[in-house]
């Protein structure tokens, strides 16, 4: 029975660091990853845990364009930013619609843990 509750509590305190290493992800966006949709004028990144506002950064990157064969990334910078849901959300309004092309969300954040993670969704728009 001894052995039993040693192993036990070896495997309990094994567990409890990798649950203390979770790190900062994007768990929901908008568009979704992967998605093909019209023109939006909101995106948006939900995390799996409350956020700094002044540790997190976004950037929508326009990555390629129809009919354009070298076109280099392109930032987009006519956005606005808002925070909701206890600071899991982040939304970006768009001054105007995003034209067609393949886009990345590029972000950075500090976790709770401290630790800086970065991140990317893609999507295109038709």
């Amino acid at each position: 029975m001894k052995l039993r509750s040693i192993v036990l509590a070896s495997v309990l305190a094994l567990g409890l660091p990798a649950a203390s290493l979770a790190h900062t992800s994007v768990v929901a966006s908008t568009p979704a990853a992967g998605a093909t949709v019209s023109g939006p004028k909101l995106v948006s990144l939900t995390f799996g845990e409350a956020l700094s506002p002044s540790t997190t950064g976004v950037a929508i990157v326009m990555t390629a364009m129809p009919g354009m064969a070298n076109h280099g990334e392109m930032i987009i910078r006519n956005f606005t930013q808002g925070w909701s849901e206890g600071n899991r959300k982040l939304t970006l309004s768009l001054r105007q619609p995003l034209r067609a092309g393949s886009y990345d969300l590029r972000w950075q954040a500090v976790g709770a843990d401290g630790h800086r993670m970065t991140g990317m969704v893609s999507f295109t728009v038709k």
